[in-house]
């Protein structure tokens, strides 16, 4: 899945998109996608100067959109303006390794459950073979009330 069909799941945006390549979907099972880190990324500017690593928080961002993208591969759907997919929460979060410009994050996320609108994920990012961040993560798709 290249960028452009990503863009077509996924309402995220710049500088909040944080998938650029989906190399692996195994329908209902797993997926491998990439984040490339660049030095270009606003949120180096201030995190931090003197030393740039990727928030922890946006790594675990990274891994709620690949596994977004399973969920809506596994339902057969899309995103429209109705629903939102929200963390419902993340369990034994884990950061192994410092993510930094120039390191391509391997974000590898498989289903382990999904029920009545929910789902639970296995996800774990990797830079080369070193595992970098884990957790389990669980989140859901919601409707929303247009104003």
């Amino acid at each position: 899945m290249n960028i452009h069909q990503i863009l077509k799941q996924l309402p995220h945006r710049y500088p909040i998109l944080l998938v650029d390549r989906v190399l692996e979907i195994e329908h209902g099972v797993r997926i491998k996608a990439i984040k490339n880190v660049s030095i270009n990324e606003p949120f180096f500017v201030g995190h931090f100067p003197h030393h740039p690593v990727m928030p922890g928080v946006l790594i675990l961002e990274a891994l709620a959109q690949a596994a977004a993208l399973l969920a809506f591969d596994t339902l057969g759907s899309a995103p429209d303006d109705q629903s939102v997919y929200y963390f419902a929460g993340i369990d034994g979060a884990r950061f192994k390794r410092p993510v930094e410009p120039g390191d391509q994050l391997i974000l590898d996320v498989t289903l382990d459950r999904m029920r009545a609108g929910m789902f639970k994920f296995t996800a774990k990012a990797w830079v080369g073979e070193e595992l970098a961040s884990e957790a389990s993560l669980m989140c859901t798709v919601r409707s929303v009330a247009k104003a």
